[in-house]
């Protein structure tokens, strides 16, 4: 059967899951590599159109609209009197030298960029990352070394968005094995109190089709930007129903006769 299929029968039939249980466990690998897959899309769009918008914001601003600045002895230095915020097509800029600023200001924004008094903060779709000037306390940098760094993350970024987005799969693949596999251990307990007669090669198999449903929702709200509340438990509850479902259509161990 085509994995785009079971893909699609793995969202409302536990039937279909408990027949998969027979396949070879090769298959379900590539399956898993491939609902991992689509599952990133959504960030991965987002991430690079971000990236990419912020570079390309940053590199006009740091030209056109933000004072002459230092960064020495791990804090940014201006003649800025007062934080400056710059909104630019859904890019947020924020450059701050006198300290009101704090980081957890600029993570409320989607997608951002803070030069604050004490380090550099970058947000791509709500994902926060830190950069404490402190890193190079020996270093003098200034707009114009700043300037010129962009422009050459700029020229690498056809190598840097492929490689990152490489590194985010594969993050995402493992994560998803280790939950596969830590939810194949909950069919093991499933199966004595269903009294089903399955291996752990069968729970695994089963384990990778039942967190479909759960990865496809929450692949549709990544994709429409949507924060859902207590994601790891309802990921967690969604699953482990849809595993018993589809244990539930295995046929029970059938007695001895003595």
């Amino acid at each position: 059967m085509n994995m785009f299929v079971q893909l699609w029968k793995s969202l409302y039939s536990p039937k279909d899951i408990a027949r998969f249980r027979f396949q070879g466990i090769g298959k379900t690998i590539g399956y898993v590599f491939l609902l991992t897959f689509l599952s990133i899309l959504p960030m991965a769009y987002y991430l690079t159109t971000s990236f990419v918008e912020g570079i390309r914001s940053t590199s006009a601003l740091l030209q056109n609209e933000l004072p002459s600045f230092t960064i020495e002895n791990g804090q940014l230095h201006s003649s800025a009197k007062e934080p400056i915020h710059i909104d630019q097509h859904g890019f947020t800029i924020i450059f701050d030298s006198t300290g009101q600023v704090t980081k957890e200001d600029v993570e409320r924004f989607n997608n951002a960029i803070g030069l604050l008094k004490h380090e550099a903060v970058l947000v791509a779709n709500h994902q926060p990352q830190y950069y404490s000037y402190s890193t190079f306390p020996d270093i003098k940098i200034t707009d114009k070394d700043v300037h010129t760094f962009i422009e050459t993350l700029q020229s690498l970024l056809p190598v840097f968005i492929p490689l990152s987005l490489l590194i985010i799969y594969l993050f995402a693949s493992t994560s998803k094995f280790i939950g596969i596999s830590i939810l194949a251990f909950f069919g093991l307990i499933l199966r004595s109190t269903l009294d089903k007669k399955l291996q752990y090669r069968h729970t695994w198999i089963m384990s990778a089709y039942a967190v479909t449903l759960s990865t496809v929702f929450f692949t549709v709200m990544e994709a429409l930007q949507t924060v859902v509340p207590y994601a790891p438990f309802i990921h967690w509850f969604v699953s482990i129903a849809v595993l018993f479902l589809a244990m539930k259509e295995v046929p029970s161990a059938k007695p001895q006769n003595e």
